[in-house]
C-alpha cells in the first residue's frame, strides 16, 4: 500500500511538473533598449485572467546607482488602449492585474533620447492565467502536504486547460461569423459588379447603334 501511494505521488508530482512546464505563458526575457528608442512586448490575455509582471534595468556597475540616463518608462495597455499600469524613469517595477478585456495587451518599454545614446538591457518577466500563481504562498498559506498540493496544481491545471478550449471555441466561432459575413459582402460585390458590367456593355451596344443608324450603316 506505502509503495502505490508512492508510486501515484511521484506520477501526479511528473505529470503536474509537466503540465504546468507546458501551460507557462510567458517566460522571463531580456532585451536590449537604446536610447530614444521603443520595444514593445503583445500577451495574449483572456477576460477575467489574472496576470502580473516585474522588471528591472541590468546595470553593469554593481554597487552604483542606476543613472538617469539608464532609467526607462513603461506603460501596459488593453487592447482598447485603457492604461493598467504607467511609471516613469524607473529602474524597477512591477503590476499585477486582472484582464476586463480579451485580446493582445502591450507592455512598451522606452528611454528619453540621450547624447550620447546609450544602451539599457532590461529583464522582464510577463506571466498570465496559472503561470501568474504563486504556488509557494499556497503551500504555505494553506499548510498542505507536498501531494495535495501538486493535486491541486493538476487541478488548476485541468480549469485553465479547459477555459482555454471554451475560449478558443468562441474565437473560432467569431472566425466563422466573420468568413461568412465576407462572404456575403463578396458575393454582393461581385453581383453589382456583373451588373454594372453588363449596363455598361449594354450603353455600348445602344451607342454603337444609334452611331449606325444615323449614318445609315444599318
Amino acid at each position: 500500500m506505502c509503495g502505490l501511494v508512492t508510486n501515484l505521488h511521484l506520477i501526479v508530482r511528473r505529470i503536474g511538473i509537466l503540465i504546468i512546464i507546458f501551460t507557462m505563458s510567458a517566460e522571463s526575457m531580456r532585451f536590449d533598449l537604446k536610447s530614444g528608442a521603443t520595444k514593445c512586448i503583445s500577451e495574449e490575455i483572456k477576460s477575467d485572467a489574472m496576470t502580473v509582471g516585474k522588471y528591472h534595468v541590468v546595470y553593469s556597475s554593481e554597487g552604483f546607482p542606476v543613472p538617469d540616463t539608464h532609467k526607462i518608462n513603461v506603460r501596459v495597455n488593453s487592447p482598447h488602449g485603457h492604461s493598467y499600469h504607467y511609471e516613469s524613469l524607473v529602474e524597477s517595477g512591477n503590476f499585477a492585474f486582472t484582464g476586463v478585456e480579451a485580446g493582445d495587451y502591450k507592455a512598451c518599454f522606452w528611454t528619453p533620447d540621450h547624447k550620447p545614446p546609450v544602451t539599457v538591457v532590461v529583464d522582464f518577466d510577463w506571466r498570465t492565467g496559472l503561470a501568474a500563481k504563486d504556488w509557494s504562498n499556497v503551500a504555505k498559506k494553506g499548510q498542505i502536504e507536498e501531494m495535495e498540493l501538486e493535486l491541486k496544481k493538476l487541478y488548476e491545471t485541468v480549469s485553465s486547460i479547459h477555459d482555454e478550449m471554451f475560449y478558443l471555441r468562441d474565437r473560432e466561432e467569431e472566425m466563422q461569423q466573420l468568413n461568412r459575413a465576407t462572404n456575403s459582402k463578396m458575393a454582393t460585390f461581385s453581383f453589382l459588379s456583373l451588373v454594372v458590367c453588363l449596363s455598361v456593355a449594354g450603353l455600348q451596344l445602344w451607342h454603337l447603334k444609334t452611331f449606325f443608324q444615323r449614318k445609315k450603316v444599318i
